[in-house]
């Protein structure tokens, strides 16, 4: 079962929120609902969640490959 709120941790502030993925596309950036700052992927990651949550976007839980392929 593909697991949809994952909460996102901003590595500025620390704020953490739980979000729900979005589950046809990969969610590239986030801006932090605290300190505003704009969250991008770190390099070999294909979204947000799976650089900054502490769970992984869908496609990565369903398939185990990113959204884009990688």
């Amino acid at each position: 079962m593909i697991e949809l709120n994952s909460t996102i941790t901003c590595p500025e502030c620390g704020n953490s929120k739980t979000e729900q993925m979005p589950t046809d596309a990969c969610q590239y950036f986030y801006e932090c609902t605290f300190c505003g700052a704009l969250l991008k992927p770190l390099p070999g990651d294909c979204c947000v969640y799976c650089s900054y949550a502490d769970v992984p976007c869908p496609p990565i839980q369903q398939k185990g490959s990113c959204c884009n392929g990688r």
